[in-house]
């Protein structure tokens, strides 16, 4: 992605935080005609192998796609793909800015993986990769898919391509304006006081340090 040098982020937790709290990524391959193919998958990141091997430096994404998605079979032939994640964005405008010949942006923070896949085939293997799933996001419906009849599960898990993908390649994005200090604080004050996506722009600002953390009320 284009990334100019004073957005380029490189703390691995900062990139790790955007994946785990924006899990919904566009996985991009590339289709037999040449043209991209993309789908809208929630990841889960995490630093092992499913398998308990050892991963790469950036660790892996698990995920899975309907067996029907023609990414499904794209992602087993051709096993390099790029997944995008965007975290927290909205528009900046150039009031914040004390002179006037400033325009308006957009802040956000994104990260892209290039990754290579591995199809997770064992039946045991894609129920373990499920709960890693469930874990993230609604833990107690554990219990209820495990009390479901095995024909019902296993009917469930024939009809998805599961899959673990190695990132070979990490790049983080966080773009707060951070070349700019004379703006930040108007900047910090503009998005707290703004919608939900401006909020967590906001609370970033205060978490990497670009303004002092808000108090904290009562």
């Amino acid at each position: 992605m284009y990334l100019p040098q004073q957005f380029r982020n490189t703390d691995s937790a900062i990139a790790q935080r955007i994946m785990r709290e924006h899990p919904l990524a566009s996985v991009v391959s590339v289709g037999e005609n040449g043209f991209p193919v993309l789908s809208h998958i929630p990841m889960h990141w995490q630093a092992v192998s499913l398998w308990g091997e050892n991963a790469p430096e950036h660790g892996v994404l698990l995920g899975h796609c309907a067996r029907a998605n023609p990414q499904a079979q794209l992602l087993a032939s051709k096993p390099q793909a790029l997944v995008s994640f965007m975290g927290p964005q909205a528009y900046m405008s150039p009031g914040v800015y004390a002179d006037k010949q400033r325009v308006p942006t957009w802040s956000y923070l994104a990260v892209q993986a290039k990754v290579h896949t591995r199809i997770v085939d064992p039946h045991e293997d894609r129920d373990r990769l499920l709960k890693c799933l469930i874990a993230d996001h609604e833990p107690s419906y554990a219990k209820q898919w495990r009390e479901l009849p095995a024909s019902y599960t296993e009917a469930m898990l024939n009809g998805i391509v599961a899959f673990e993908m190695q990132i070979t390649d990490l790049q983080c994005a966080v773009k707060l304006n951070q070349h700019r200090p004379e703006a930040q604080a108007a900047m910090h004050a503009a998005y707290a006081a703004g919608p939900a996506n401006a909020q967590a722009l906001a609370r970033w600002m205060e978490d990497i340090g670009l303004v002092p953390p808000a108090p904290v009320q009562g």
